[in-house]
């Protein structure tokens, strides 16, 4: 084919129709796979708080079974920048839809089996190997899984209200997160405390292959998203994205993760942390703090749609800045209202820390896939948003149990500030995001 003839074609194939996906379609597929992928990522922090160092590290003292258990929490944090290249690299060559399918499969056939398998008694040193194997599988699945729903959201968004359309995955933890730990409290309230810790733990683990069969239906009815398709057409695709992205855009990669860390921070220890302090220190039952998780939630939930329709009206930075700002000054009121045990200041705390992780990290789901370009925006919006897991979360709880030894709850309200204080400061060398064209 001569150079007249190939640029013809070239031509006519961006020319071509792209099919579209319905809005409703797109809302919900984006929603429900991140709410099943962080679903099974929140019954492993939970059952890490609660149960996973009797079952798996019975051999420790009570101290060192929390440290280990939280230890294999993090090791999924590792995983999940390997699977953002893995998964990133397969989602700027050859798509997003495929690429969320097999994201969504990995994760939830590691989880299953989780619930599937032996504790410390039965097969020894081997279950503890396992479990961490699977734990890094999980990791894998959720490094690709987040950025193909921020992808499938904005690209198929309209420009000014790709913050609400990047809300839609955005929402995808306080479901996933309410639905853990409302099965968890379900099982604390029916079961008793040797039910629970023989077998009961594992239900959660094993419900998961059916929430994968909805998510894999829904996922499975889509078509290619226009920009994605677009770009097929044109035959613009990066050869080695992971390559282009440190070559071109490492800054943003840096930027992009150091402003997600607030979130995690806020996030693990509120929900992890604070769950496992509450019941061991403080005289809480699991049942008891597990319901005040479930209500503190709402909060992070009913935050994500304002603070993506402010995104959309005033600026990803200004929004983000503001959330940092008050994220640094609840720090402080960790040891005041934490310690003292009381239900209303408990309550109170965790409702604050997971509303202002509602209003820091709903901006995420369009300012990271905003950042790059469409060569390489798969691998780069995965890549910042879990290289910020591995600084604000993988060892957060194992951080916070070491601080609270060392000088008590204030020490850990200084880790959530500081980590907030990361983040503003990379939010104002970021640039604003919001009139980007994609």
């Amino acid at each position: 084919m001569n150079t007249a003839t190939y640029t013809a074609a070239r031509e006519a194939d961006a020319d071509a129709p792209v099919q579209a996906n319905s809005t409703a379609r797109v809302a919900v597929a984006s929603l429900i796979g991140t709410a099943i992928e962080f679903y099974d990522f929140y019954i492993y922090a939970t059952a890490a708080a609660l149960v996973i160092g009797p079952v798996f590290f019975p051999q420790t003292s009570g101290t060192a079974q929390a440290l280990s258990a939280f230890i294999t929490f993090g090791i999924a944090f590792l995983a999940r920048p390997l699977g953002s290249a893995l998964f990133g690299h397969f989602g700027d060559r050859i798509g997003r839809k495929s690429t969320l399918v097999a994201s969504l499969l990995l994760m939830g056939l590691s989880t299953t089996l989780i619930g599937l398998l032996p504790g410390y008694d039965a097969i020894g040193a081997w279950a503890p190997i396992l479990l961490c194997v699977l734990r890094f599988g999980q990791g894998l699945g959720l490094g690709g899984e987040w950025g193909g729903a921020a992808l499938l959201a904005t690209e198929n968004a309209p420009k000014h209200r790709r913050a609400w359309f990047g809300m839609f995955p955005q929402m995808g933890p306080s479901i996933g997160f309410l639905a853990a730990n409302g099965l968890f409290l379900t099982l604390a309230m029916t079961l008793s405390e040797e039910q629970f810790r023989a077998w009961g733990w594992r239900i959660p683990f094993l419900f998961s292959a059916l929430l994968v069969i909805v998510g894999l239906y829904v996922r499975l009815k889509l078509h290619e998203t226009p920009v994605f398709a677009k770009a097929l057409q044109q035959h613009d695709r990066a050869r080695l994205p992971i390559a282009e992205m440190f070559s071109r855009h490492w800054g943003n990669v840096v930027l992009g993760s150091l402003a997600m860390v607030v979130c995690y921070a806020l996030f693990y220890i509120s929900a992890v942390f604070s769950l496992s302090y509450g019941v061991s220190s403080l005289g809480f039952t699991r049942e008891e703090f597990l319901g005040l998780l479930c209500f503190a939630v709402l909060f992070m939930g009913a935050a994500t749609p304002v603070s993506a329709l402010a995104c959309d009206r005033f600026g990803r930075r200004p929004v983000l800045i503001v959330g940092c700002l008050a994220a640094v000054a609840s720090g402080f009121t960790m040891q005041p209202l934490l310690s003292s045990g009381s239900v209303v200041d408990v309550a109170i705390f965790l409702s604050l820390e997971l509303f202002l992780m509602g209003v820091t990290f709903a901006p995420m789901g369009a300012l990271l896939p905003e950042l790059f370009p469409t060569r390489v925006r798969y691998t780069g919006a995965s890549a910042a948003y879990n290289l910020g897991g591995i600084l604000g979360a993988s060892l957060a709880p194992y951080v916070a149990q070491k601080l609270v030894a060392a000088g008590g709850l204030g020490w850990v309200g200084g880790y959530v500030s500081v980590a907030a204080g990361l983040s503003l400061l990379a939010v104002l060398l970021m640039r604003e995001t919001r009139e980007t064209d994609l």
